[in-house]
C-alpha cells in the first residue's frame, strides 16, 4: 500500500470537509483512477465531482497536475511518477476555469 498525498480544490474541500490536502492508501498501481478510486472510497461524498458517476470519466472542468505537468489527457491508468508514489509530491486535483 503506499499513501498518496491529494490535494483538492477549495470547492471540494468545503464539501469533503478536509484542509488542501489529504492522505488517501492506494494497493497496486499509482494511477489516476486507483487514486481516485481511493479518494472517492475515503469521502463518498466527493463520488462524482471529479468522474462522472457512470463513464468515471474526468469532468470537464477538472485537471489533474502531477509534479508540475497537466496529466489530465493521459490514460486513466497510466502509471504517475515516482514522486506521487513515494508521496513528496501531491496529485494536484485543479478545477479549471473558463469564459473570457
Amino acid at each position: 500500500m503506499s499513501a498518496i498525498r491529494v490535494e483538492l480544490p477549495a470547492h471540494l474541500r468545503n464539501l469533503a470537509k478536509v484542509g488542501s490536502e489529504v492522505q488517501v492508501e492506494v494497493a497496486g498501481p499509482v494511477t489516476q483512477r486507483s487514486v481516485i478510486d481511493a479518494l472517492e472510497a475515503k469521502y463518498p461524498m466527493l463520488h462524482g465531482t471529479i468522474r462522472d458517476h457512470v463513464t468515471k470519466k474526468r469532468r470537464a472542468f477538472i485537471r489533474f497536475f502531477a509534479c508540475g505537468e497537466d496529466v489530465s489527457h493521459d490514460s486513466p491508468d497510466a502509471v504517475l511518477p515516482d514522486a506521487i508514489a513515494n508521496a513528496k509530491e501531491p496529485l494536484m486535483v485543479i478545477g479549471a476555469v473558463a469564459g473570457g
